[in-house]
């Protein structure tokens, strides 16, 4: 059985100012997409399809220097954020400035080919850091793309072997944010506040002006949050054939005076990554709800436990019902493990 997977590879620097040229290309024709959309809709009331916008860009690649394929993906990506976001007119696409858009090149299904130890695209062969074998897998689509300090990536879907996990059993998992994490069976993945320590630097490299210092220090933090969550994540895809998370909604509570801790966690990044792996693993994977699961006592299932805003401060906690002792954290992510299972979120009836 095989799965697609996305590789990214890192694209070597000499290249980057090829790139840079075809990404400026990109945005333009996205702007002119932008443009052409708002016009049609605004003398005609007719909404471009992607197909529609291809024949107003088709022929123009060789002298924008861009695969054919790349224009006709550009009108499908379009059209595809237009009805995402349901607006007439999308953001402009910004080759300059301080706002400017990240590069972006993307291709269909043949446009890439591996040759020679290289990637060959549109007539150009760009050298690699092949950190996966890329001669032992066939090109699907893909993209370049570009980060913040300037360094190209080539990200590209393939097809691999599924290998099925051997994990058994099922575990529940409490995000928060004294701990990322917390597992039914009593695993925590601490919160290693991956930006305190580089917090003082980075608010030095702000005030000096000192713009690659501060990107830099901002990819060192981005880079210990995923290294933490890829480990924690895989542990556990390969421990257990069952994963139950709380749906806890990181894009609300960073509108809370506890956006900066939430924002450091990486909720959203660990349950993404939980999702694929699971897929890939064959194994189930589950977002449940999460109401009450704090105060539930997971032995008896009285709501026992503390509540409200001052609540939050004990950690650890005696059933008045059956007077079970329960750390906080492990009490509701057995909760979440028994409401994946079927068990309602308050309570359990008595026979």
């Amino acid at each position: 059985m095989k799965q697609t997977k996305t590789l990214k590879v890192r694209v070597r620097d000499k290249h980057a100012p090829l790139l840079r040229q075809m990404a400026r290309s990109v945005n333009f024709v996205w702007n002119y997409l932008n443009e052409l959309s708002c016009r049609a809709l605004r003398e005609r009331g007719l909404f471009l399809s992607a197909y529609d916008m291809d024949r107003y860009t088709q022929g123009s690649g060789k002298a924008l220097g861009l695969h054919s394929q790349t224009l006709q993906e550009v009108s499908r990506e379009y059209a595809t954020r237009r009805r995402q976001f349901r607006k007439a007119r999308l953001n402009w696409r910004k080759s300059g400035g301080v706002r400017r858009s990240l590069g972006w090149i993307p291709f269909k299904s043949g446009a890439a080919q591996w040759k020679g130890g290289q990637v060959c695209h549109n007539g150009h062969c760009f050298k690699v850091w092949d950190s996966y074998g890329l001669s032992r897998y066939r090109f699907r689509s893909g993209r370049f793309s570009e980060d913040a300090r300037g360094r190209w990536y080539f990200n590209v879907v393939v097809e691999v072997d599924v290998h099925p996990s051997l994990g058994q059993g099922a575990v529940g998992t409490d995000l928060g944010l004294k701990d990322v994490a917390t597992c039914s069976d009593g695993t925590k993945l601490e919160n290693g506040r991956f930006y305190r320590d580089l917090e003082a630097k980075l608010a030095i490299a702000q005030r000096a002006g000192k713009k690659a210092r501060t990107r830099a220090i901002h990819a060192r933090i981005a880079n210990r949050r995923k290294d933490a969550l890829h480990k924690f994540s895989r542990q556990l895809v390969n421990r257990y054939g069952e994963i139950h998370v709380g749906d806890v909604s990181p894009t609300k509570l960073v509108k809370t005076p506890m956006a900066k801790s939430v924002l450091d966690a990486g909720w959203g990044q660990l349950k993404t990554l939980l999702a694929y792996k699971c897929a890939h693993a064959g194994i189930v994977f589950k977002e449940v709800g999460e109401a009450y699961t704090t105060r539930t006592c997971s032995s008896c299932g009285s709501l026992s436990g503390p509540q409200g805003v001052n609540g939050l401060r004990i950690r650890k906690w005696t059933c008045c019902e059956c007077g079970v002792a329960h750390d906080r954290d492990v009490n509701a992510a057995r909760n979440i493990l028994a409401v994946g299972h079927g068990r309602p979120a308050v309570g359990i009836p008595v026979l």
